[in-house]
């Protein structure tokens, strides 16, 4: 997802679009969907290659954060 800090010009136009359509909507952002499967030994393990992979590779920290749920 975006920082919070940064403006996020898709999220405004969609939630302008959402309260034209009479959908009382605010603070909208738009952020992307990643889905992974991962083999690991144990949920601590799958949490740390999940981490290692946001940080090295799935997120840009200049201008985006990252969070995530481990499906067991």
């Amino acid at each position: 997802m975006p920082l919070k800090e940064l403006l996020d010009p898709q999220g405004k136009a969609v939630e302008s679009s959402l309260n034209k359509l009479e959908f009382k909507a605010s603070n909208v952002r738009i952020g992307k969907h990643i889905t992974l499967k991962i083999e690991a030994e144990s949920k601590e393990s799958a949490t740390e290659q999940v981490k290692d992979a946001c940080k090295r590779l799935l997120h840009n920290p200049v201008m985006e954060y990252f969070e995530f749920i481990i499906h067991e």
